[in-house]
């Protein structure tokens, strides 16, 4: 059988089997997966030695921002250094968000950050978002998804900027039903947000030292419960971003029992770092929304990567810079809310959790790369190892132990909440359309060869049914 490579000797990892398996790429697609040493050695066929490495899908991260406008700034990078940063992680597709700024139509913004796909190092997808309903939204909203972007993303809180009122999500729901698509929510009551606030600058302090108490777990709940009510009177589907706590995740979970098709989405830094990190020196290296919740609270949510409920790990990738954080230290109304993570969402995953606490390697696949690409109508495109599918491949040494630190990583800011932590197994050899572009854990070829990537309509059923757990 013809192919322009081979991976060798490792073991292929996908959501709902591993095995020992060599791998053949041809015109940057997978040609098949082979008994290992079934193909004749091949001097003109480039060989991969994968011995004693995990052979795993690309990473799709399923909420990335990339050059992000919110309030007076903008986060820094552009979609070649944010992509780097991903592939160098072990991501091969990103998902972009196109949220537009006052006064300016979805659709224009979601053409403006569209273009931007070609100066990616892989492909990237990409979110709308829809902030106020007129007479125009619906037929935007179809023009979109006849681009190839399906999914529409709204917020609860941020009022002013891009919060969105229950009358224009339920719009928006209906009309991305129709049209094959869902709207992603961020869920957080901005009533609620806003009395914390107020009264936390009243009394111990609005500075990024009292962040956790400023967006309170109930403000996250309170809004899952309406959005969920929303959903299930138009039988609608709907995608719940970052969920911090496992009493919101658990909400989603029981409406998914009643029959709603409901996903949740978990992220990195929810998932391992805990409200201690806000009594540091800096803990605006920490502001996020919503923020680090206590250590109990991030052990509760792990557990559901082991049940089930949690369906994808995105990164919530916003890469500000410690200036930029620093700026308004003292009100985290005014400073920027993000953490840098596109590149450090599976190392540091992989370890604590696979490494750590024994979450298969399947399971890991299913959460960081199968998963988002289903939900995002990528699948089997994306998110897999089968025949057909883009050769988006991450080679992983399981073993390798190594210190997080700035100075090593590649995302356009200077520090990441991860600095000194130690983690254990990594992704070494990196393919982009079955181009090796990271070779011995070394970016070796920063060629520009991202793609905006057209969502299908989303299957609903093949999605409920494909996104539990099979390993």
């Amino acid at each position: 059988m013809n192919a322009s490579s081979v991976i060798r000797g490792g073991t292929v990892v996908e959501a709902s089997w591993s095995g020992p398996a060599d791998v053949l790429i041809r015109n940057g697609k997978i040609a098949a997966l082979l008994e290992p040493g079934a193909v004749v050695a091949d001097p003109t066929v480039q060989t991969i030695d994968a011995v004693g490495k995990l052979v795993l899908p690309g990473g799709v991260d399923p909420h990335c921002h990339v050059g992000f406008t919110s309030g007076e700034f903008t986060s820094l990078d552009s979609y070649a250094e944010c992509t780097t940063a991903a592939v160098c992680g072990g991501t091969t597709t990103i998902v972009d968000f196109a949220i537009p700024r006052p006064g300016q139509r979805p659709l224009d913004a979601a053409i403006a950050q569209r273009a931007k796909a070609v100066e990616g190092l892989c492909d990237s997808a990409l979110h709308g978002c829809v902030v106020e309903w007129d007479d125009t939204t619906a037929d935007q909203l179809k023009t979109m998804a006849d681009n190839g972007i399906r999914t529409v993303k709204m917020f609860t809180t941020y009022a002013g900027e891009s919060m969105a009122d229950a009358h224009t999500i339920l719009r928006t729901m209906q009309t991305t039903r129709d049209l094959g698509g869902m709207v992603i929510i961020h869920c957080e009551s901005d009533a609620i947000v806003v009395d914390a606030q107020t009264r936390a600058a009243g009394a111990a302090g609005i500075d990024a030292a009292h962040m956790a108490c400023t967006r309170p777990e109930i403000a996250e709940a309170a809004a899952v419960a309406e959005i969920l009510a929303i959903a299930e009177s138009q039988h609608a589907p709907v995608y719940f971003v970052h969920q911090s706590t496992a009493e919101a995740v658990e909400l989603v979970a029981d409406a998914r029992k009643r029959g709603l098709v409901a996903f949740t989405e978990s992220v990195t830094h929810h998932l391992v770092l805990d409200d201690r990190a806000y009594t540091g020196e800096e803990p605006e290296r920490f502001v996020c929304c919503p923020p680090l919740r206590s250590a109990e609270a991030v052990e509760a949510l792990g557990e559901h990567l082991f049940t089930g409920h949690i369906t994808t790990i995105g990164s919530d990738h916003c890469c500000y810079d410690l200036g930029q954080k620093q700026s308004h230290r003292h009100d985290v109304r005014a400073m920027p809310n993000g953490l840098p993570g596109v590149e450090t969402r599976l190392p540091v995953i992989f370890s604590r959790y696979v490494n750590d606490r024994g979450l298969s390697a399947s399971r890991f696949v299913q959460l960081s790369a199968t998963n988002p690409a289903r939900t995002n109508g990528l699948y089997p495109r994306k998110g897999s190892l089968m025949p057909g599918a883009d050769a988006d491949i991450a080679i992983w040494d399981p073993q390798t132990r190594w210190t997080v630190g700035v100075d090593q990583l590649h995302m356009a800011t200077d520090y990441t909440p991860y600095e000194g932590m130690e983690l254990k197994g990594r992704p070494t050899t990196v393919l982009v359309g079955g181009h090796v572009v990271v070779d011995h854990g070394e970016l070796v070829d920063a060629t520009p060869r991202g793609r905006h990537i057209e969502a299908n309509p989303l299957d609903f059923r093949e999605m409920a049914i494909g996104c539990i757990p099979m390993a």
